[in-house]
């Protein structure tokens, strides 16, 4: 019987494509959520959390906490809001953000309300309750907790580039600002610094 010429070649077509299908399949492997990983050496969960760390412990040492608690005899209340993203990659503040709150949170020396979007939801809750919640039950309008001090800041970065290898420089400044006298009562900052490419040199 004569071979057919296309037997050959649709034979091993057939095994590239099983082994293209095989290869494409990507390999899974589950880690702590609080595992570092850096893969391409941008901005990631870990830097938000680092960073909101260190600045949220260096806020809350600061004499403007002392300092209110004396003159209102109560913890000074703070409002989380936005940190503008001026680098040169994309970055979602709403991770950073909300770092920042859990550590204000946690700390136990402020007291914390809700931002601006929040509110709003929070707010048509208590809208439709006066129709729809029992009296004994209803929250009534006009009792929110009105924030002593407005938490917001800026993350920059600057870039460095040759022959592969790639310094990317972030600075993070956040100020804390009471809201009634517009006084700035914190300036803070911090800074990372990342060397990326195949030979990256250690330091």
């Amino acid at each position: 019987m004569k071979r057919s010429p296309w037997a050959l070649p649709c034979s091993v077509l057939a095994v590239f494509l099983i082994l293209a299908s095989c290869s494409s399949t990507p390999h899974v492997q589950r880690v702590a959520s609080d595992t570092q990983i850096d893969l391409s050496g941008r901005w990631n969960d870990v830097d938000a959390q680092q960073v909101a760390q260190a600045m949220i412990a260096d806020v809350t040492v600061r004499p403007w906490i002392a300092d209110f608690i004396q003159a209102n005899n109560r913890k000074p209340v703070v409002i989380v809001g936005d940190v503008a993203n001026r680098s040169d990659e994309h970055i979602e503040t709403l991770v950073f953000t909300k770092s920042l709150e859990k550590e204000l949170i946690n700390s136990g020396k402020v007291k914390f309300v809700a931002s601006a979007d929040e509110r709003a939801g929070v707010r048509l809750e208590r809208q439709s309750q006066q129709t729809e919640a029992s009296a004994a039950t209803m929250k009534k309008l006009g009792q929110e907790t009105g924030a002593d001090f407005y938490l917001g800041g800026v993350i920059t970065s600057v870039i460095d580039a040759v022959e592969g290898q790639k310094v990317v420089f972030y600075k993070i400044n956040l100020e804390l600002t009471n809201i009634e006298t517009n006084e700035k009562v914190w300036l803070g900052d911090k800074q990372i610094k990342k060397v990326i490419g195949k030979n990256a040199v250690k330091y």
